[in-house]
């Protein structure tokens, strides 16, 4: 269990530990709060019916995270090595589905998720550029990506300390906007009654707290980049608990000032719930659009560099173990990055903003991105079991966490079956189809040069 925490430590050829505490809660911050805050309100309003269980289904959605938050706090503080998920499934003593897990992040998730954040942020600057449309959007896209995927080469000092002054200036905005939203809401609005023919009790609230969990995700983003932050055992668990709070806080304060400024039959109804609320506010209602597409371009960009930041660490990971092509294990000698590995990365999405619709495509991996949730939880109970097992940082009672965590994601994911049967067992052929042969082929070439597995 020692293996990643040797990483960092300033040996040639490694990634050095130079990520502080805020940079990691930036990580989190960053990235989970996304373009998708926008529109995810008035979706989870939807589901809920009144504005009351639209509040509680954001405090309670992110509830549900703490216990899966801890989780990731103690395997990370046990195995502080670049790579997140692909590293748990490695250390609980599963190559095979350690490999299927980055095989499937980075076909059906990484790449596809940078063209959709660099097409929505080139969206939004378009509001402030009339003119740009189609093709230009589609290059104005590709330009975002080249950008910071540059920043991120370079060093990664420069791109943590980018973000945190990003993510910081988000939070700013949001705080703004919530203060001034909350000042002036109509407070009779959240005790209004549920919209005519909408669920109610219980069952609205199970299907408020549902609609949240897109909103929550990834929260456990930084734990991919563990192998190149200070003191990883302390520093993590620490930011995955600030991060999981800071989150909940915002969403609920928003979720709470946009309930109180629009009726309910107008939110659950509306494409941009959020800019239909700030339009309601006095003095600063006329310019609603340009203030939300201002605030939307700052969310969109600490999320796109966020996640170019860390993802492609998990390909490092895995080609550093021989189970992925080896130019994206390299170190580059000057900048101390995966510079490869993140070039590579942001040319395969530069590929994919050109191609017809990428939101369909990766929704076609919801289920096996749920499945890949519920089993790296579920390593919890293979790593209590290895010999040597001692993460500085221990998950309180981590049994119930872990059977919280697990049954969390295992709800989600029947839910998501029965909703799309066909495409749920599509998207788990095609991974399975493509990934084991694929597997097969890198052992094979590891055993043929003497590579230990």
């Amino acid at each position: 269990m020692d293996k990643g925490k040797e990483q960092g430590n300033g040996q040639p050829g490694e990634l050095k530990r130079k990520l502080g505490l805020g940079a990691v809660v930036s990580l989190g911050v960053g990235t989970v709060i996304g373009s998708g805050i926008f529109s995810s309100v008035g979706e989870v309003a939807a589901a809920s019916g009144c504005a009351a269980i639209t509040i509680l289904a954001f405090i309670i959605g992110g509830i549900i995270m703490i216990p899966q938050n801890m989780v990731a706090a103690e395997i990370t503080a046990a195995c502080p090595d670049d790579g997140g998920f692909y590293v748990w499934f490695r250390e609980a003593g599963s190559r095979p589905l350690a490999f299927l897990c980055g095989w499937t992040t980075f076909w059906g998730g990484d790449p596809p998720s940078y063209s959709i954040m660099a097409l929505a942020l080139a969206d939004y600057i378009a509001f402030f550029i009339p003119g740009i449309a189609g093709i230009g959007i589609k290059l104005l896209a590709t330009a975002l990506i080249v950008v910071f995927m540059a920043i991120n080469m370079r060093s990664v000092e420069v791109g943590g300390r980018f973000l945190t002054f990003m993510t910081s200036f988000k939070m700013l905005l949001f705080a703004l906007l919530i203060g001034v939203g909350l000042f002036s809401m109509n407070k009779t609005m959240i005790s209004a009654p549920a919209v005519e023919g909408a669920a109610t009790g219980f069952k609205a609230l199970l299907a408020g707290v549902s609609a949240t969990t897109w909103s929550y995700a990834g929260m456990a983003t930084a734990c991919s980049m563990a192998g190149e932050v200070k003191n990883p055992e302390k520093t993590i668990p620490k930011a995955l608990i600030i991060t999981v709070f800071v989150i909940i806080a915002i969403y609920t304060s928003l979720a709470a000032a946009v309930t109180g400024l629009l009726p309910m039959k107008q939110l659950v109804s509306s494409s941009a719930p959020v800019a239909e609320a700030a339009a309601q506010i006095p003095v600063i209602g006329s310019a609603a659009g340009v203030i939300t597409a201002f605030i939307a371009i700052v969310v969109i960009i600490a999320s796109l560099h966020g996640t170019i930041m860390c993802q492609p660490r998990i390909e490092y990971a895995m080609a550093k173990d021989g189970l992925f092509f080896r130019k994206f294990a390299e170190i580059h000698p000057k900048w101390e990055t995966p510079a490869n590995s993140i070039m590579y990365s942001c040319a395969v999405s530069i590929i994919l903003v050109f191609a017809a619709d990428i939101g369909a495509l990766m929704g076609f991996f919801s289920f096996v991105a749920l499945c890949k949730n519920a089993l790296s939880f579920a390593t919890m109970f293979s790593l209590h079991k290895k010999p040597g097992y001692d993460p500085s940082w221990k998950c309180p009672s981590w049994l119930l966490m872990t059977i919280l965590s697990v049954g969390a994601n295992v709800i989600l994911l029947v839910s998501t079956f029965l909703w799309a049967p066909y495409k749920s067992l599509f998207s788990a052929f095609v991974v399975v189809a493509t990934g084991l042969p694929a597997y097969y082929f890198w052992e094979g070439k590891n055993k043929k040069e003497g590579r230990a597995a």
